[in-house]
Formats: C-alpha cells, structure tokens, sequence
C-alpha cells in the first residue's frame, strides 16, 4: 500500500524586503494657460477652458497582478524538478478534466517553482467557485516520489440533530382526519428504515436507545412524586415507537409507495406539504434505490487517527426519535449536546478523490444534498402539526 503525505515544493527562506528611503508624493500634472500674461488690463475674453489635474498613482488600481509567492531556493536536482513538473501536469489535466474541464493557464513560462503555486492557486480558486460541497485540494508525493492532487468534497451537516419524531406520525395515523396523510407519511418511515439505514431509537444498536435507557435508569432510582408525569412520558414513548415500527418492519408499506402517492389527494395545505416531501423521497428513492445516509461517512480528520470516542459518529446525530418536543426530548438533547462538545470532529458525508494517473471515482454527494433538506422538512412537518 502506498501512503501518501503532503509535499511541500522546495526550500523555504524569508524574502529580504527592500527598503524606501523616504516616501514620495503623489505627482500631479502642470497644465498651462493659453496665452501669456498681459498686465491688469480686464480682459472681456475668458481662457480656454483645461481639464483639470489627474493622480498619476491612480493608474495603479487598474493593475491586474499575479499572486506573489515567497522567495524560496530548490534543493531538487533538474532531473527531481523534471519528473515533479511533468507528474504535476498530468494530474493537473486529470483535475481540470473531471472538473467541468475549465482551462487553467499554461505557467510552465515561470519557471519552478512558481509555475506550481500558480497553477494550484488558479485550479483551487475555481473549485472553491463552481465546485459544490467543495473542501480543499492537495498536492501530495507518495512513497514513490510521484506527484498529484487529492480533492475532497464533504457535505456539512451543519451541527445539526436530525432526529425524525415517530410520536407525532402515531397520533396521525390515529386521527380518521388525517390517516391517509399519515399512511403516505408511512411509507417515508419505511423508505428511511429499511433503504436510507436510519437508526431507529427502540433497537438495541441505535445511538439514541441508550439514552432513553440512561434517563429512565435515573427515574427509577429517584422516588419523587412528581416523577410520575416523566415515567408516563418515557412510557409512551417506547410504546409508540414499538407500534411504529411493527408497521415499517414490514416492507410493504415501501412496497406501496408508488401507489399513495398516485392515489392521495391533498385536501389542505398540510396534506399538499406531505404530499410534497413524499414525492421528493420517493423520487430519491427511485434515483438511489440501495443508497444508505452512511454510504459516504468519513471524519474530517480522518488522517489524523482520532479516537472513536473524540469523533461525533454520523448515527448520533441522525436517527428516529419518540418526540422532538417535551421534557424528555429536552433532556436526551442536553445530553447528546454534553457529549458533542467532548468530541472534537464530526463524521460527514466526504468524498476523496485522487488524480494520479489510476481510475477517478465517480462518486458525489448528490444523494446527501437531497437527502437531509429532505429530512428537514420531514421533520418540520412533524414537529408543527
């Protein structure tokens, strides 16, 4: 296996600054009159009218110029130079060509190794542009001595919790009113369960189970009274979310999804938003029809080696969830928080691309960039109904 580490391009020295003996005026043009002067006599005939003085310093804004880079002396023999350059450039076509092939400058005219700076400075200013979920880019050599780029695109989460209520989706399906909303609604649940592989917070394995198990442990031990109204609270909870997921365990409520949609009339503006966010996770879920939310789940430190418990795990922050309201909900959120801010990266949907010459994978984050403004408003339907 070929490891491969950050390559910095020659030998770093401070450059000498030149120094201004003393600072210089802005120099101002001298125009002339027109015709000389003739004593005090009045003179009914008015001078020709001159443009007034221009800054000559004002020239200087209209110049365009090149990013400057330290001085620096190479310790590489020609040959070193050579093979870096011509590695360089190869890769570098590789970037521009998979990149929407935007064509940079040829700076092979500088001179190394600024011809490389300037290269990287151009390809990494374009990416940053037109390049969505763009990160960062890198120039590495490997083990090998072979010279190339490694990009990286992540999706930011944003640090937020997308915990998905199954509460309200209970009371729904509940409710004569608002039943078929809450069958169509239904079949996201079974959508996310069992393709998108979202944690659900009564199995065992789920983040957000153990939480629920640590606060009802502290209400057990404590025999206050008032302790009553909590217990119901964590009650319900755990049986709503067995009857839930008795009906998502089964596949056919994904089975029938093409049918909700194409059956179900929206008969407010609640059931149009329903209907709304169901198609666009049925059409997710035609596009991508094996995709998990973890496909592409990666620390933004990866190659530092963090421990697992300094890393916020993409499966604590997205999960079901009994209820994203009340005082259970507010105390399983400050501890999740507690815990995060122990943590010092987060698990994010990334994509590493390497531009040496092998096969460039294909891969994106379309699905994540549609996926979590879905859950979003999954959620916000939920929460507000």
């Amino acid at each position: 296996m070929e490891y491969a580490a950050q390559y910095y391009i020659g030998h770093h020295s401070n450059a000498t600054k030149a120094k201004t003996k003393k600072a210089v005026q802005t120099v101002k043009r001298v125009h002339s009159v027109d015709a000389m002067h003739k004593g005090c006599k009045r003179n009914r005939q008015r001078q020709t009218e001159v443009r007034s003085g221009a800054n000559v310093a004002n020239a200087f804004l209209k110049t365009t110029f090149l990013p400057k880079l330290e001085m620096m002396k190479s310790v590489q023999s020609p040959i070193e130079v050579e093979k870096i350059e011509t590695d360089f450039y190869h890769s570098l076509c590789e970037v521009t060509r998979h990149y929407d092939g935007f064509e940079p400058t040829d700076t092979r005219t500088f001179g190394y190794p600024y011809n490389l700076a300037l290269s990287v400075w151009e390809v990494e200013s374009h990416l940053k542009r037109n390049v969505r979920n763009w990160n960062n880019l890198r120039l590495v050599q490997d083990s090998k001595g072979k010279t190339f780029f490694i990009t990286k695109e992540q999706y930011s989460t944003g640090a937020t919790l997308y915990y998905i209520p199954v509460v309200p989706l209970y009371k729904m399906l509940r409710n004569k009113e608002a039943k078929n909303a809450a069958r169509l609604l239904l079949s996201v649940f079974a959508y996310l369960y069992h393709v998108a592989d979202i944690p659900y917070y009564r199995q065992e394995d789920a983040y957000i189970y153990w939480q629920y198990e640590m606060i009802t442990d502290w209400i057990e031990q404590d025999d206050e009274a008032e302790l009553d109204s909590r217990k119901e609270e964590l009650k319900v909870a755990k049986w709503c979310g067995d009857k839930v997921e008795q009906k998502i365990f089964n596949r056919k409520s994904l089975d029938v999804f093409a049918e909700r949609l194409k059956s179900f009339r929206p008969k407010n503006d609640f059931e149009q938003e329903c209907l709304k966010v169901a198609k666009g996770f049925y059409t997710l879920y035609t596009d991508y029809p094996a995709t998990t939310v973890f496909q592409h789940a990666m620390c933004a430190d990866d190659d530092d080696a963090e421990q697992e418990d300094e890393v916020i795990a993409m499966n604590k922050y997205i999960s079901f969830i009994a209820d994203a309201n009340g005082w259970l909900y507010e105390t399983i959120a400050e501890c999740v928080n507690n815990e995060f801010n122990e943590c010092g990266t987060t698990e994010e949907p990334t994509v590493v691309k390497t531009f040496s010459g092998a096969n460039i994978t294909d891969c994106n984050l379309d699905f994540e960039n549609r996926l979590f403004p879905l859950i979003g408003e999954l959620c916000y339907l939920l929460n507000n109904h």
